[in-house]
């Protein structure tokens, strides 16, 4: 399976450079005959984490990364369009994972992450969409191996507001943390500027070994979202219910998220900027309920300067996170968080080859009466990195 694995990556990795070379070739009058339309993108942070709380201050040199290609060309009626998506992040981050105070989601050694953030899979995605026009509709069909069902706004990763901040939102769990789903058929329609789309996909998140291929089935879990597009807005209404996400929680979940995003400009500055809540409803007889909203933004200063920041208000299972027996169902114990992000980057090379930036970042985070043992009365966290992305325009999948 590992060899299988690393044969895939290998083939995308090979696909991503061709794409860039018939991306620029594409604009050669000789290469016109090609069909296929190419774009790259990616986003790759190398730097220091530094995450203070009370007794422990973990720290880490680290890199979270990702590269993505997209290709689509006209077909009968429409258009159809393939991903590839990869990650080094097995390798550029430690085992168990990013520090991160407050993170939790996923395991290492079969024990729940808390202050940590999961390294994400070598294999992200990898599916194909076919959008066909008729009668003034556009229908869409997808699948993939790797993919995200139709539940929760862009994921972090790409969203315009969060692409300069190295670190995971802490209610991803809870918005958006579905997008490296194993398994994922997709439909939809398109009608001016409303999409109504829906999903089925298998439930539970990816397991810890970060190298292989899932299986994609059973498909046991659904999601639907109404999505509404125009001009600089995005917004979406979405909901589903996944079958046992996490193997040491074993409750099916209900994920209800609702989002509005801005990628436009002030002025002549642009400016990216994401208001969302998410909710996970889980079914263990107590109180399995718990709320997280988000506001995030990335405002480009100048060509070369930008500043972000992100603030969370929400509850995380901190205290009594552990495997339980599905047939013991318990209360959790929920602690309200706040946290604030400010940061600024510095891109200090911007060439065909990309931008290069440097950049730096501190959390500050409110917490609960009940948390200050353990973790003191105001715990904090920074970031210094280094910071590539592509310079070109690319074309996201979401």
């Amino acid at each position: 399976m590992r060899r299988r694995c690393v044969f895939v990556v290998v083939r995308v990795g090979l696909c991503i450079f061709a794409g860039s070379a018939a991306a620029q070739e594409h604009q050669h009058p000789q290469a016109a005959a090609s069909t296929w339309k190419w774009s790259v993108d990616g986003n790759i942070f190398v730097g220091y984490n530094y995450q203070q709380r009370l007794y422990v201050e973990p720290t880490a040199v680290e890199s979270q990364n990702w590269l993505m290609l997209a290709g689509d060309r006209s077909g009968p009626r429409g258009r159809l369009q393939v991903i590839g998506m990869v990650s080094l992040e097995p390798f550029t981050i430690h085992d168990i994972g990013s520090p991160q105070l407050f993170q939790t989601g996923e395991s290492y050694n079969r024990i729940p992450l808390i202050n940590y953030q999961h390294p994400h899979d070598l294999l992200m995605g990898l599916g194909a969409t076919y959008a066909l026009t008729h009668a003034g509709a556009t229908y869409i069909f997808g699948a993939d191996l790797v993919g995200s069902p139709t539940l929760g706004p862009t994921a972090f990763m790409h969203r315009p507001s969060a692409r300069s901040n190295p670190q995971a939102p802490l209610i991803h769990h809870y918005l958006d943390s579905t997008h490296i789903t194993p398994g994922v058929v997709r439909a939809g329609v398109t009608h001016g500027s409303l999409t109504l789309e829906a999903s089925a996909f298998r439930g539970l998140e990816p397991d810890e070994d970060r190298l292989n291929i899932e299986r994609p089935w059973p498909l046991d879990s659904w999601a639907a979202r109404v999505r509404w597009r125009r001009g600089p807005w995005d917004a979406q209404f979405s909901g589903g219910h996944l079958k046992e996400p996490e193997w040491f929680e074993p409750f099916d979940t209900t994920r209800l998220t609702a989002s509005i995003a801005f990628d436009g400009q002030i002025g002549t500055r642009p400016l990216a900027m994401t208001l969302a809540w998410g909710e996970n409803r889980q079914f263990n007889g107590f109180n399995g309920n718990v709320d997280g909203f988000l506001l995030e933004g990335d405002l480009r200063l100048a060509n070369t300067s930008t500043v972000y920041g992100r603030t969370e208000v929400t509850a995380k299972e901190l205290f009594g996170l552990h495997a339980h027996p599905k047939d013991q169902a318990h209360r959790h114990w929920f602690s309200d968080v706040t946290a604030v992000t400010a940061g600024y980057l510095r891109d200090v090379s911007i060439t065909r080859a990309g931008r290069v930036g440097v950049g730096a970042d501190i959390t500050l985070y409110r917490v609960a009466p009940d948390m200050a043992p353990y973790y003191g009365s105001s715990p904090r966290s920074f970031h210094i990195f280094l910071r590539w992305r592509p310079e070109v325009a690319v074309t996201h999948v979401h």
